[in-house]
């Protein structure tokens, strides 16, 4: 029968001794990578994930609305100017728009809100995946709401800037000013809250998907934003982290639904300031092939 020496047991104690170190370095150094992934994205917000999937989960698909029936297409009405025109056009649009800025000073005066029913009307003609329109934009004007929105995002807001943000992000928002102190969220007149609805529902009670629904209400936000420039009406684009579950349940809206952005919305007031920044030139953001 085979024995061993008192050498080759050494030798294979070491042996085994070497496995679980390097057994035990691997998982810690595997746990230290997670630590580190974890650790440069520390802001990142459950609500403004995109959970944009191209198909509904195989296990829940009994749960989920067959495609509807194709709609009846009519003729497109279009309306064409001459160059000339379209060159003005362009033009004073860019004009327009290149006024717009962050405003975070907004006065208390109200404005109408027939203005307010037409961006967000405008907002609504954003494309969208496969026509779904996976938008609510909530409109906040009730002081006491207001409020309690801003007690809710502020309380967020000094833990992100002081934790989760990271020193690199607070760093580079140093310039502007900013901290977790939101006073426009009691000035401003209005509030626009803008979930997007990860999926709806058919009448017969089934999930309906929504496809590319992140980048639909995206869209959609950008519209708004040119519809409250052109209307006269000022704002600053806010995406308050980690308030979506607080502030959906504070506003009464369903569990499909996540927070994308808030916009406080009015006129500015009287002593309103804003970064002397510059946009990059064409050449910097336009490539032709």
């Amino acid at each position: 029968m085979f024995s061993l020496t008192p050498v080759l047991v050494a030798v294979v104690c070491v042996l085994i001794a070497w496995i679980f170190k390097n057994a035990d370095g691997n998982m810690e150094r595997r746990k230290g990578e997670t630590r580190a992934r974890t650790k440069a994205q520390p802001w990142v917000d459950e609500d403004l994930k995109d959970s944009s999937d191209l198909h509904p989960v195989e296990e829940d698909a009994d749960d989920w609305q067959d495609s509807e029936e194709s709609v009846d297409h009519i003729p497109f009405s279009h309306t064409r100017y001459p160059e000339k025109e379209m060159v003005k056009r362009s033009q004073e649009f860019y004009e327009l728009l290149n006024k717009r800025r962050s405003v975070r000073f907004i006065s208390n005066e109200q404005v109408p809100m027939e203005v307010i029913d037409n961006v967000i009307k405008a907002a609504g003609t954003a494309p969208s995946g496969a026509h779904t329109e996976p938008w609510t934009f909530v409109v906040v004007k009730d002081l006491d709401v207001k409020h309690k929105i801003r007690e809710i995002i502020e309380e967020e807001e000094e833990i992100n800037y002081l934790k989760r943000m990271g020193r690199q992000w607070v760093t580079d928002l140093k310039k502007l000013r900013t901290n977790w102190i939101k006073e426009y969220l009691d000035t401003a007149p209005v509030l626009i809250l803008i979930f997007k609805q990860v999926h709806g529902f058919a009448a017969n009670g089934k999930r309906k998907v929504h496809y590319y629904n992140e980048i639909s209400v995206s869209i959609s936000c950008g519209i708004l934003l040119a519809a409250l420039q052109n209307a006269g009406l000022v704002t600053v684009t806010t995406t308050p982290l980690n308030c979506g579950p607080r502030l959906r349940v504070l506003l009464g809206r369903p569990a499909n639904e996540k927070l994308l952005m808030l916009l406080p919305v009015g006129y500015p007031s009287e002593e309103a300031t804003v970064p002397d920044l510059t946009r990059k030139p064409l050449d910097q953001i336009m490539v032709t092939v």
